[in-house]
């Protein structure tokens, strides 16, 4: 049987497999010549650089993310479902969504996502600066998670042998002998959706408190002070 014709479609699938495996430094236009069995100059007939294949990587993993949106539904859970659906594809591709939210992306995949969550906090009330803001916070979030969930920095599960419940000193680290089983357990999911849920009250509650601003969760519009004096 004939192999499968070399095009960018099979290199990027086997940049994300390498990436999956080894992570994002594993990657070089050699080693992903060596993958496919193929010269590594027939590699630049589809992709230029690797900086391109990067970014190839980043647009095909952004491109199956579902976004199933409701412009009806209320604007809390409209954000839910847009955090899930990215928090979705990281769980699925978790070393290869870090180059997604370490990329420019100008492409309609790229796009999207900002598109769509933008419009929900206009569509919320938010005005453009706001939109901006909460957009940004809830990235920062977001990669702050997937960062934890791959071991990049620090989670507090498990602990370190030496922070141990036995092991830490209880005169002079009370709370955290006494927290200490719970320090040494995670659910990524769980603390993701406790997080979601945070931003959306904190969020709800800064709605609430501008004046003449829609109210947050129901969209009627707030009481203004002349009208409360």
């Amino acid at each position: 049987m004939p192999s499968e014709p070399l095009s960018k479609k099979r290199i990027v699938t086997a940049a994300i497999g390498l990436i999956e495996r080894e992570g994002a430094d594993a990657i070089s236009m050699r080693r992903i010549a060596a993958e496919l069995g193929v010269g590594v100059m027939s590699l630049y007939n589809h992709v230029p650089n690797k900086d391109a294949l990067l970014s190839e990587v980043a647009e095909a993993v952004l491109s199956e993310i579902e976004f199933t949106d409701d412009p009806g539904a209320d604007w809390t859970e409209r954000v839910r479902i847009q955090a899930r659906a990215f928090r979705q594809i990281a769980h699925h591709y978790p070393r290869s969504t870090m180059l997604v939210v370490s990329r420019q992306l100008h492409s309609n995949a790229g796009l999207l996502p900002v598109e769509r969550a933008l419009a929900t906090l206009r569509s919320a009330g938010f005005d453009g600066p706001e939109a901006v803001k909460v957009l940004r916070m809830f990235i920062a979030f977001i990669v702050g998670s997937l960062l934890r969930e791959v071991g990049v920095t620090p989670s507090f599960a498990p602990l370190p042998a030496r922070m141990r419940a036995e092991r830490v000193d209880a005169a002079l680290f009370p709370t955290v002998a006494s927290l200490a089983p719970l320090l040494d357990s995670c659910d990524p999911e769980e603390e993701f959706d406790f997080g979601v849920e945070l931003l959306i009250q904190a969020m709800a509650v800064h709605r609430k408190r501008a004046p003449g601003a829609p109210d947050a969760l129901s969209g009627a519009a707030a009481p203004s002070p002349e009208r409360l004096s």
